[in-house]
C-alpha cells in the first residue's frame, strides 16, 4: 500500500507503534521498523542521556526510518530536542502540549513532525501549527486521554473533515479488522500501543505483560479525572483511586497518592498491586506474548483479507 502517511514516513506499511512511557525503548522501535512499519521510542520516562543511547542503539538495529515520541510537558523536553536534531532522528510524534512549542525549531532541521490530540478541534490546531500529520486518540486508548471521552468511531470521521493533512487513527486498534475501520472512516494511518506491550522487544516487566495477557473486556476504566485523564487496568492503586475520587476528592489528595514514579513501579518495576498499570481496552483482545514483526504481519495480513472481503458488499 502507498498513501501519503507511507510516503511521509518512508515506511512499508502505515503502521505506527506508539511510544509508550516505560514500554517502548529502541528494542520495540526497530522492531516494528524493521518489519514495515514505524517504531517510536517513548522518551517520556527517559532522562535525556538514557534517551540518547536508545536513539544510537535503535540507529544501530535498522535501517530503516523510526520516530522518538516528545510529550511537550516533560521536564527535559529542551534536552529531548537537542538529542533529537544532534541525532537526525527523522521524525517526531509529540504530544501532551501546544504543537506549536517545538514544531517549526523541528521542520527547520529537517524533522517531520505530527502530533496527537483527542479532538477534532485540537486537530485543527495542529495543522495550524505546521504539523505534518495528526494522531486522533479515541477514549477507548491506554495511558492519558481526552477530557472528551470521544470514541475512536466518533472522532476519526470528525477529525478526517476537519484537517487537510493525513490523520492517523489510534485508540483501540490493535488488529487488522480495526484498521480496515479505520480506514473505512477515512484515516490514513494506525497508530497501535497496548497490542506490542505483550512483546519480547517491549521494555516493560514480564509481570505487567502477563497481566495484558490476562485482562479480560471491562478490565480497564479511564481513571485520575481531575488530574489527567488515564485508563488504567485495575488492581489496589486503581480501587485506592476509585475510593477517593468517589470521595469527591480534589487534584491535590490524587496527586498525594499518586506520588512520584507510579508508573514506573508498575509497567517498568512490575508491581501489579500499588504500581499504575496504563493499557488500552484492547488489552482484552491480546490473549498471548508474540514478536514485534509477527504482530505488524498479522495485522497486514488480516486488513487485506477484510478488504477484500469488504470489496463485494453493495447495498
Amino acid at each position: 500500500m502507498e498513501n501519503r502517511i507511507t510516503e511521509l514516513f518512508k515506511i512499508k506499511y502505515p503502521i505506527i507503534q506508539a511510544g509508550m512511557i516505560w514500554c517502548s525503548g529502541w528494542r520495540l522501535a526497530s522492531a516494528v521498523s524493521n518489519a514495515g512499519g514505524l517504531g517510536i521510542i517513548g522518551s517520556g520516562s527517559m532522562y535525556p542521556e538514557v534517551l540518547k543511547e536508545h536513539v544510537k542503539k535503535c540507529k544501530a538495529a535498522t535501517n530503516k526510518p523510526f520516530a522518538v515520541n516528545l510529550p511537550l510537558l516533560y521536564p527535559d523536553s529542551e534536552k529531548h530536542v537537542e538529542t533529537i536534531i544532534e541525532e537526525k532522528v527523522p521524525i517526531v510524534f509529540s504530544s501532551a502540549g501546544s504543537p506549536k512549542k517545538w514544531t517549526p525549531l523541528l521542520k527547520e532541521n529537517g524533522i517531520t513532525v505530527v502530533h496527537v490530540v483527542a479532538s477534532s478541534v485540537l486537530a485543527k490546531k495542529v495543522q495550524l501549527a505546521g504539523c505534518d500529520a495528526v494522531v486522533a486518540e479515541g477514549f477507548e486508548a491506554g495511558g492519558h486521554n481526552g477530557r472528551e471521552e470521544t470514541t475512536t468511531m466518533c472522532l476519526i470521521p470528525q477529525a478526517v473533515n476537519a484537517v487537510d493533512i493525513p490523520v492517523i487513527a489510534a485508540g483501540g486498534i490493535g488488529t487488522g479488522r480495526t484498521m480496515t475501520a479505520a480506514f473505512a472512516m477515512g484515516a490514513e494511518g494506525v497508530q497501535i500501543g497496548s497490542r506490542f506491550v505483550a512483546t519480547p522487544e517491549s521494555s516493560a516487566h514480564e509481570y505487567f505483560k502477563n497481566a495484558v495477557i490476562e485482562a479480560k473486556e471491562g478490565d480497564t476504566k479511564l481513571s485520575l479525572k481531575k488530574l489527567v485523564p488515564v485508563r488504567l487496568l485495575r488492581n489496589q492503586f486503581f480501587e485506592d483511586v476509585q475510593a477517593l475520587e468517589a470521595k469527591g476528592a480534589e487534584g491535590g489528595e490524587l496527586l498525594e497518592l499518586l506520588g512520584r514514579g507510579r508508573s514506573k513501579k508498575g509497567m517498568f518495576e512490575g508491581d501489579m498491586i500499588e504500581g499504575e498499570l496504563e493499557i488500552g481496552q484492547i488489552s482484552g483482545y491480546i490473549d498471548a506474548m508474540k514478536p514485534a514483526g509477527q504482530i505488524v504481519q498479522e495485522i497486514v495480513n488480516e486488513f487485506n483479507l477484510v478488504a477484500e472481503d469488504l470489496g463485494s458488499y453493495r447495498l
